[in-house]
């Protein structure tokens, strides 16, 4: 059996089903905050994204938290990170409900929903004998519902770390792939690979002396096969040792693995 553990971020890495997830926070960023003096709505809405990707990865409601600040920065009266959660959450959770419902219709399949080729390269890297994970920054009890309706419940079984809950500020990336390296005794220079399209997953890999690879899927051409170049720069510049849109072309990377021919 390899020794080999690799691990997933979920959303944009291998799920679709939260895609979108950016444009809505930042929707809600756009109304709450208040405009300085002579700044314009582009200005305003740039400075907003930056706020918000720099903090991709990270449970929501850090993001959140910002929000709050950045009101109160401007003179305006912000709700608790609480109620800016609250109110996201509550934005997003009608777009996810559509996509699970299609699911469970029949309408969409589940990989639809799912990065190009991550489904086949999921059963490739079982067979291969390696141990796969799921670390988000998504709630558990969300991602383990969103592995079931996608059908990749044998793949990962219980092995999902996350936040317990929208409002757990204590979870961290940094510790769940730190227990992972322990509970296996690995040696993460050549045991630990971490895939994802944040940068805190790419930095707390190479923090614990794993590999990361940058997964830099088009989210809002979904199946294209095309690059999200924004995403690979920000990848790149953490740290990731290449880059992906998606997982069809396996072949010409797999053998980095270490896993031989496959």
């Amino acid at each position: 059996m390899s020794p080999l553990h690799v691990v997933f971020d979920w959303d944009g890495t291998l799920s679709f089903i939260r895609a979108g997830w950016g444009e809505v926070m930042l929707a809600q960023w756009m109304e709450f905050l208040p405009a300085l003096p002579g700044e314009s709505v582009e200005a305003r809405s740039a400075m907003a994204h930056h706020e918000i990707w720099a903090l991709n990865g990270r449970p929501s409601i850090h993001q959140m938290e910002r929000l709050a600040e950045l009101v109160a920065e401007r003179g305006g009266k912000p709700l608790t990170p609480d109620g800016f959660q609250d109110d996201f959450q509550a934005r997003l959770g009608r777009l996810i409900r559509e996509r699970i419902d299609a699911i469970r219709s029949g309408a969409n399949t589940a990989d639809h929903f799912m990065v190009l080729g991550g489904r086949a390269f999921l059963h490739r890297l079982q067979a291969a004998g390696v141990g796969l994970h799921v670390v988000s920054g998504t709630p558990r009890p969300f991602v383990s519902g969103e592995v079931e309706c996608l059908g990749l419940r044998p793949i990962f079984g219980e092995r999902i770390h996350g936040p317990t809950s929208l409002t757990d500020t204590a979870f961290h990336k940094r510790n769940a792939i730190r227990d992972i390296v322990a509970e296996h005794g690995l040696d993460p220079a050549t045991q630990l690979v971490s895939f994802g399209d944040g940068v805190t997953e790419i930095v707390e890999t190479l923090a614990a002396g794993g590999r990361a690879i940058a997964v830099a899927a088009d989210e809002e051409h979904w199946h294209s096969g095309r690059t999200d170049e924004s995403k690979k720069s920000r990848l790149l510049a953490a740290g990731a040792e290449f880059c992906i849109p998606d997982y069809m072309g396996i072949d010409s990377w797999w053998s980095r693995l270490g896993l031989g021919q496959g």
